[in-house]
């Protein structure tokens, strides 16, 4: 075993240039070669960057108008061309073989990148053909189709190892033999032939040209693209300077800075190992200067850098597809992500304030000392006038549309280019950044003041991003495009404009516009080569989509699921999110939420509804996603885990291990959103909003405080345990409500329409149904749903009907049913094993909605008076808000 500083279990940290290797074997290729080999690979993703600019610019429709020529493509075509791009630069740059050559690519690589592509391409090729001829494939089309999938397999393998492709390969087994005896029956289906198969999985765009790689395609690649460019042009080097500027100088500093800096880049990062490593490097040998353990530091970086996947506006892409699958606007999905990726940021920097001070760690030193009012004075001024210069710029800009509604497009353009001209001479006047050595005997942090002069550039194209996402309300793709377009300009010119700002001489400037077109295509290049794994894991998981939707196995594991529970909800939680889990190990961030999704967040929404609770579709899809990110943390597989180790020189496992830990307020929060659904924002107003951020914050900083056993000084059991009845009570007050007062009312059958009409929007109302069972007629089955009435207005007869999907005939106090007409709908399914036609007919026995109950924060009494009953204890024995680590 290796012994590093005489602790067992660590290893010599990997040298800068094997850490790019490792960055490189994830994300952008292992293989290096020379020669012509090279010009390829670099021409094809440097195409494929251009390619995809191309298509999400007017330009097509602009030359189609001019030329009469069909230069439009349709998402089918686009799609394919996207895939095959992929797909030939999957074998040029990914060895097959640890084993395999590196600074070369072998012949049979050559000709199955080639042969990968055109069988691609045969959908955009043969496109008019193909749609003439649905469901009806010829030999040609099956042969290319069957080598499609596997050159897809040997592909996905080589860019994200085996995880995914044996997971694709398990799906597709069981499509051909999911009806062989030696399956389960609960599981056992009818079988496809090759041909059905092929047609669903590549012919169509059920499977692998389905929603998964229509969003890579059509939104992923912009904003790997910015972020790819945005790095490139330098902005993650001051994101990193930024961060350590602003907390550096703090107790455990390094350890906040990380997780500050691993936020800002995980806003425009796809890539929890590329995040691990970018801003690791410098990072994780500081934490270890300051008395972090080596699994410790790369603990904290990798707890921060996957929760860089659930940040806003990218998560991984995740909020692209939930889009698509929720079918719900964009902006809502950053609405609903939004206040649980930060305060779970929040919480983890006290966390890490908890372990320094527990620890008594040292501080690095700070060039302007200050004090704590100064620097809370300070930051209040820099927020403030933040806030108040984009309250400016919008009713600026608002002003300059109303007052040129027809030329105010040109004329912001030239303002912001100004603006960005203003800028680089600001920037001009200050020396560039550069990252210090974090191995060098004195690292001397910077000054926010300087740090921010040389970067305020980077902001506009984010501001530009955002603009478009949130106030002009354009969809994701073409917001990237324009925030894209703004980089571009960036990278050419900032170079020399500082080169000009700064009166170098006239070859200087030339010099500096080479180096910045060199930047640009690099940073195209780099784009381009960051989606190689993202393509072929969002057409690979189309496999999975596809047979889920050819074979219903999501039926199936809403079965299965309610069968392990027994229809208890939190069991139906717990079992999903292991599922989740074992799903996710090994996937990126990307096919992780499309497996989990498609198999999982259906599970949960049926298998709740049909056992009488309401979880809202997208409570049920960042569920999902949560734990699927967690895959990357939990041993053994954790990704982000051995890249860290790799950093740090720690045991992986075991960095693993305490980075699951640390990570616990991730694993708390879904259980928590799930139930409340105000930590969503779901019909929440601005100030419930402000107030429910504030309220969640408190309670993270609490839940923190309890895992790590330390809040004004260490905990005893009894005051950890009471913590975290306090963090409870201030997440979850309905459910010591539930047990104070019911939840429901009963409805009585004569009264149903009339209280149906009366309640409010999207009340919910919960239906007892009783009759026998279709396969066991001695059996009377029953089963509680709960439904949303939506918008109230209409009759009591329609709205029910129409939430419900169901027809019921009153006579008396009772409560009849119909066959639902709709048999694949939530209640078809829900009540698929009831006999409709036995001569008992199916009756709704209990009829219940929402009763009106005392509020819920009443219970928000015991848990400030049970945290007093803490800090009291604490203080007796010496503590402090501060901490103090002696006190015992």
């Amino acid at each position: 075993m290796a012994v590093e500083n005489g602790k067992p279990g660590s290893t010599a940290p990997l040298s800068e240039a094997e850490l790019q290797d490792l960055v490189a074997a994830t994300d952008t290729g292992a293989r290096k070669p020379v020669g012509y080999a090279a010009w390829v690979i670099s021409g094809v993703a440097l195409c494929w960057s251009l390619f995809q600019l191309y298509i999400a610019s007017p330009l097509p429709f602009t030359l189609s108008s001019l030329t009469g020529l069909p230069l439009v493509l349709n998402d089918t075509q686009t799609r394919s061309i996207h895939l095959a791009f992929g797909l030939f630069l999957a074998f040029m740059a990914y060895p097959a073989l640890a084993s395999s050559p590196r600074d070369r690519v072998p012949v049979q690589d050559w000709i199955f990148a080639i042969l990968a592509a055109c069988t691609a391409l045969y959908i955009s090729v043969f496109y008019a053909e193909l749609a003439r001829r649905p469901g009806l494939p010829i030999t040609q089309d099956l042969v290319v189709a069957g080598l499609g999938i596997i050159f897809l397999l040997e592909a996905t393998r080589r860019a994200l190892g085996p995880p995914l492709s044996v997971v694709a390969l398990v799906f597709l087994a069981y499509v051909f033999f999911g009806s062989s005896s030696w399956l389960p029956e609960v599981i056992r289906w009818g079988g496809a032939s090759f041909g059905r198969a092929m047609d669903q999985m590549w012919l169509s765009t059920g499977g692998v040209f389905g929603v998964p790689l229509g969003v890579s395609s059509a939104f992923v690649f912009l904003f790997v693209l910015f972020g790819s460019m945005l790095d490139r042009a330098g902005a993650g080097n001051f994101f990193i300077k930024l961060a350590f500027a602003l907390l550096g100088h703090l107790r455990g500093g390094p350890a906040k800075a990380a997780v500050l800096s691993s936020m800002m880049t995980g806003l425009i990062s796809g890539s929890s190992i590329a995040n691990v490593v970018t801003t690791g490097t410098f990072t994780i040998p500081l934490m270890k200067r300051v008395g972090f353990t080596p699994e410790k530091a790369g603990s904290v970086e990798v707890a921060s850098s996957v929760n860089g996947q659930i940040m806003p506006p990218v998560m991984g892409a995740a909020a692209f597809l939930m889009v698509e699958y929720i079918g719900i606007p964009y902006i809502q999905v950053i609405k609903h992500a939004f206040l649980p990726a930060v305060v779970s940021y929040i919480a983890l920097l006290y966390l890490v304030h908890l372990e320094a001070v527990r620890n008594d760690m040292p501080v690095l030193p700070k060039r302007v000392q200050t004090t704590g009012v100064q620097s809370l004075l300070r930051f209040g001024i820099v927020a403030a006038s933040v806030i108040i210069l984009a309250g400016a710029a919008y009713y600026f800009i608002m002003f300059v549309r109303m007052l040129m509604p027809d030329a105010s497009g040109p004329v912001l353009i030239v303002l912001l280019l100004g603006v960005y001209l203003g800028l680089m001479w600001y920037a001009a006047r200050q020396p560039d950044l550069e990252l210090d050595d974090p191995n060098a005997p004195v690292v001397e942090l910077p000054l926010v003041k300087d740090v921010i002069k040389t970067g305020l550039h980077y902001l506009l194209p984010l501001f530009v991003l955002v603009w478009f996402l949130m106030v002009e309300r354009r969809s994701p793709g073409q917001s990237a495009f324009y925030a894209v377009l703004l980089l571009i300009v960036v990278v050419l010119t900032q170079k020399p404009l500082k080169a000009l700002f700064r009166g170098l001489q006239s070859s200087q400037q030339m010099a500096a516009l080479r180096e910045g077109f060199d930047d640009l295509v690099a940073g195209l290049i780099a784009g381009a080569r960051n989606m190689i794994g993202i393509a072929c894991a969002t057409a690979a998981a189309g496999i999975i989509v596809g047979t889920v939707t050819l074979t219903g196995i999501g039926q199936v594991m809403a079965e299965f699921v309610e069968l392990l529970s027994g229809g208890n909800i939190f069991l139906i939680l717990v079992f999903t999110a292991i599922i989740s889990l074992i799903l996710g190990m090994g996937l990126p961030t990307t096919a992780n939420y499309i497996v989990v999704s498609s198999l999982m967040a259906p599970v949960i929404v049926e298998v709740s509804t049909a056992n009488g609770v309401l979880i809202p579709l997208i409570a049920a899809h960042m569920f999902v996603f949560y734990f699927g990110i967690m895959a990357d943390v939990t041993p053994p597989v954790g990704l982000a885990s051995f890249a860290a180790a790799a950093v740090s020189g720690g045991d992986p496992i075991r960095t693993g291990f305490v980075a699951f830990f640390y990570s616990l307020r991730t694993v708390l929060l879904p259980f928590i959103f799930v139930f409340n659904t105000d930590l969503l924002l779901i019909d929440v107003s601005f100030l419930g909003g402000i107030w429910i951020f504030c309220l969640a914050t408190v309670a993270m900083l609490i839940f923190a405080a309890a895992t790590q056993g330390f809040f004004m000084a260490r905990n005893r059991i009894w005051e950890t345990v009471a913590l975290l009845l306090v963090t409870f009570l201030l997440l979850r007050p309905g459910f010591f409500l539930d047990l104070v007062q019911p939840p429901f009312q009963m409805v009585e059958p004569r009264n149903l329409y009339e209280t149906v009409a009366a309640e409010p929007d999207n009340a919910e109302i919960r239906l007892k149904v009783v009759g026998q069972s279709f396969s066991n007629p001695d059996l009377t089955r029953e089963r509680t749903m709960s439904f949303s009435l939506g918008p109230a207005g209409e009759p009591g007869d329609i709205r029910l009907e129409k939430s419900t999907g169901l027809v019921m005939q009153i006579e008396g106090d009772t409560i009849t049913l119909e066959e639902p007409m709709d048999l694949n709908s939530l209640a078809g399914r829900a009540l698929s094993d009831f006999d409709f036609y036995a001569d008992e007919p199916v009756r709704v026995s209990e009829v219940e909605v929402s009763a009106d109950r005392m509020p819920r924060e009443v219970f928000y009494i015991p848990a400030v008076l049970l945290l007093a009953l803490v800090v009291w204890s604490q203080r007796r024995r010496g503590g402090t808000l501060a901490g103090n680590p002696k006190a015992v």
